[in-house]
């Protein structure tokens, strides 16, 4: 009897032992990371003012802690024409948020463009405003940023040609900059975004739309189709006002 009740009583504390290991512990809470980062590789074929072919990379990292959001992105491509370097460019963009209540935030930003056979060899923009978010969510992100700003063009006079959008004087003025940033998830695997900005300023309007579709073939890997176009308002005589760029590209996340 001793035996039986000395058995029972082991099996017991062995079967509670791993009850014990198997709840989870509530203080035990996975903390996700402030930090969201994304590699681009890619290829693009270009129409409008002109036709060719390039390859592309992207690089992209997200910071989010408390009310700050901060962010920045570098684009790499190198255009080729009949086998030969027609064009290399470098476009990178900083901004960083604070928010004021759980729908309107701060925000400064900054978007550099340098080439080395454009138009311009550098086109830089600061501006800084308000931004509103009418839905921040999973499923649907939609916000609005307005506000004043500087802009600083720099002619390539060397490399420019009749179907660049361009009038060949250091532009150095004030601008207003508006942009529109939609991000839409449909499924679990397939998001949707568009993201338009207009910078407006005393010698030219420019608007530049993009619209891609991330398909996750992975939860690290992903496809991504984008079309962006870059439209001007002023443009020599002769010339399109716009230029448009459809890419596939090959999407990392970690």
């Amino acid at each position: 009897m001793r035996k039986l009740l000395f058995a029972s009583f082991s099996l017991l504390a062995t079967s509670l032992a791993y009850a014990e290991e198997a709840i989870p512990n509530p203080l035990e809470i996975e903390i996700p990371s402030p930090w969201n980062s994304e590699i681009e590789f890619g290829y693009q074929a270009h129409s409008g003012n002109s036709d060719s072919q390039s390859l592309n990379s992207r690089l992209n990292a997200e910071y989010v802690a408390g009310r700050h959001r901060s962010s920045g992105e570098w684009k790499f491509y190198m255009l080729y024409k009949d086998g030969e370097e027609d064009k290399r460019q470098s476009t990178y963009t900083a901004q960083s948020d604070y928010k004021l209540s759980p729908k309107t935030y701060l925000y400064g930003n900054f978007k550099g463009v340098e080439s080395r056979y454009s138009a311009y060899f550098k086109d830089h923009t600061l501006s800084g405003g308000l931004g509103y978010q009418f839905t921040n969510t999973d499923a649907l992100l939609v916000e609005l940023e307005l506000g004043p700003g500087f802009r600083y063009q720099e002619p390539n006079l060397d490399e420019i040609k009749d179907d660049d959008i361009i009038f060949p004087e250091t532009v150095q003025e004030g601008i207003f900059r508006g942009n529109l940033n939609v991000v839409w998830s449909v499924v679990n695997d397939l998001k949707l975004a568009a993201d338009i900005t207009a910078v407006s300023g005393p010698s030219n309007t420019r608007l530049d739309t993009d619209f891609n579709v991330t398909n996750n073939i992975t939860d690290a890997i992903a496809l991504k189709v984008s079309y962006a176009r870059q439209y001007h308002d002023k443009v020599p005589e002769g010339l399109s006002n716009g230029d448009s760029i459809f890419s596939v590209n090959l999407l990392f996340i970690f």
